[in-house]
């Protein structure tokens, strides 16, 4: 019993030493990391704890102050948790899912509805015609040839080829 509260009080004395012999800085670190970790609990007091991406910032920024032996005492993530958050925040900045398709842009809706209504009102026209009128009236046309130009489309969108002696 004696032996347990003598250790104890060496062990304290020996962690006064550490706490006054270490610098300024790092404790001003570990102080930044527990003040905001509070705030973090204070804001999601029901729950999984999540960090938003200031919380993120702010403990990598204070990662580089604190050394390596302390971090379990102090950080409430890992090493390896900053590693991936540092991860995901480069493989989100070079992500090209936004980007658009391979090829030529699809036609809009009201462009192609206006070719089939062309194609459909005046039916001696072929899609040259088609694509020289709306050239006129300020469109865009598909530069695509005929047939392929009707699939999309409901139906043909030229004259019907002719069969029979020609």
């Amino acid at each position: 019993m004696l032996l347990s509260l003598v250790y104890r009080l060496v062990r304290c004395l020996f962690g006064l030493l550490a706490v006054l012999v270490r610098s300024d800085l790092s404790k001003d670190a570990e102080l930044l990391v527990l003040r905001h970790e509070n705030q973090v609990l204070r804001r999601q007091l029901t729950g999984r704890l999540r960090w938003d991406h200031a919380d993120r910032v702010w403990l990598a920024a204070l990662s580089r102050l604190v050394s390596h032996r302390r971090w379990p005492e102090v950080f409430p993530v890992t090493p390896a948790t900053i590693l991936r958050w540092h991860r995901d925040l480069v493989a989100g900045k070079w992500d090209y899912t936004d980007r658009r398709r391979p090829g030529r842009p699809s036609t809009g809706t009201s462009v192609r509805a206006l070719i089939v209504r062309m194609a459909r009102e005046n039916p001696a026209w072929g899609h040259r015609r088609i694509q020289g009128e709306l050239a006129r009236l300020g469109h865009a046309a598909p530069g695509r040839g005929d047939r392929r130009s009707d699939r999309g489309m409901g139906g043909a969108a030229g004259p019907q080829p002719r069969h029979g002696p020609g």
